[in-house]
């Protein structure tokens, strides 16, 4: 892993894609000099802004002051929830940037979320055939994943982020001090997406992390933002290796399968956090590998019981209702409609270990079903009589 570069000011990441290269940011109350930072990339152009409804204060009035300084900027708010991935909210903010006659020099500028930076990621790949845009996450679960990499999209019925398209960001910009509004929940599902990347190939990380875990929910400046880089960095070397998720990069879905359906059951309403259902979607990757006979129990054990001691849940029954009470045979449908299944076949990131990630594909929904029908974690962690194969 290459480390980042720091200044005495900030971190930088750079994610290495060649001509497209570009820098992540870190730092704690950077937002002030955004003109300074992203001047090169906005100076004499039209700058769009596409920001959370829910940060306009103080966060976008902070941006927007800043980029007067060196340009001429507009701002468009959405909400931030799930929702908002829709075609419908789609057409209807094309149109909105549209009006504001954008030519190709245009620059958008995601301000907010995962959600706003997939929508509006998506808007700048479509519009004129493709603008520049950069990403300024404010929530956790945005700084560390999906601001990087240059994932975009929408959900459809059938769904989630089955629209898209891969555009890279010219820069990201991440500031701490905008984490300082988010409530505790979402700082808690941002957590989960953080504790991803130690599980997935870096189990340093997860040692690291169950020391410091609960000084980086606190906020603590320097350990949050050596948490975030060291996030970014995983992430900016693993998209540098791959793009397009030809390879390693599907390492990133862990525990996605499990969490989109769970997601896509609750229809997407906000009752569950993205990153709390990644975080019972990972416990459940742990479970089937554990099912499968792949990994010990003291080690789903470890995973599942940090989790727990931060607030996250570890199971689909600590979600919502719908979710609990689901049948397993509806949930993988959903997963046979996600985009990462193959004809129908269900693929999913497992574990050999922490840190110690891999892709199986097609894997029986017979196994699936097993994992999900258990009432508890445990009853596939400590049955060991349920262990009917070891997969290389």
């Amino acid at each position: 892993m290459t480390a980042a570069t720091t200044s005495p000011h900030h971190a930088i990441v750079t994610v290495g894609l060649g001509e497209r290269s570009y820098q992540i940011t870190i730092g704690n109350g950077i937002l002030e000099q955004a003109d300074q930072l992203l001047g090169g990339f906005i100076t004499g152009r039209k700058v769009i802004i596409l920001a959370d409804q829910a940060i306009a204060k103080p966060w976008l009035e902070q941006l927007e002051t800043a980029l007067s300084r060196v340009t001429t900027c507009h701002s468009i708010t959405t909400s931030g929830g799930e929702a908002a991935k829709s075609f419908s909210r789609y057409t209807e903010l094309m149109n909105a940037i549209l009006d504001q006659g954008i030519d190709r020099r245009t620059v958008i500028i995601a301000v907010g979320g995962g959600v706003v930076g997939d929508l509006a990621g998506f808007m700048a790949a479509s519009l004129l055939r493709g603008l520049d845009f950069i990403q300024i996450p404010t929530t956790l679960l945005a700084q560390v994943d999906s601001s990087v990499g240059g994932k975009t999209g929408i959900n459809a019925n059938a769904g989630k982020n089955l629209v898209g398209a891969f555009h890279q960001p010219k820069a990201v910009l991440i500031d701490t001090a905008c984490l300082s509004t988010l409530s505790p929940r979402e700082m808690r599902a941002g957590y989960a997406e953080m504790v991803k990347y130690g599980l997935l190939g870096d189990a340093d990380f997860f040692d690291w992390l169950e020391q410091h875990g609960k000084a980086v929910l606190e906020q603590e400046p320097e350990i949050l933002a050596e948490a975030i880089a060291r996030c970014c960095q995983a992430k900016a070397d693993i998209v540098a290796a791959d793009e397009r998720e030809g390879g390693v990069r599907a390492l990133l879905n862990l525990g996605h399968t499990f969490a989109h359906a769970f997601e896509a059951e609750a229809k997407y309403d906000g009752r569950i956090l993205h990153g709390e259902a990644v975080a019972a979607g990972m416990c459940h990757a742990f479970a089937l590998s554990r099912h499968l006979g792949l990994i010990d129990g003291q080690s789903c054990h470890r995973v599942i019981n940090h989790l727990a001691a931060h607030g996250l849940p570890c199971w689909r029954r600590d979600l919502h209702d719908v979710v609990a009470t689901a049948d397993s045979d509806q949930l993988i449908r959903h997963m046979a409609k996600d985009k990462k299944a193959t004809d129908g076949q269900l693929n999913f990131v497992l574990v050999r270990g922490i840190g110690d990630a891999f892709v199986k594909t097609d894997i029986a929904r017979d196994d699936v079903a097993a994992v999900l029908d258990a009432a508890t974690i445990d009853d596939i962690i400590i049955n060991d009589s349920i262990i009917n194969k070891v997969m290389t």
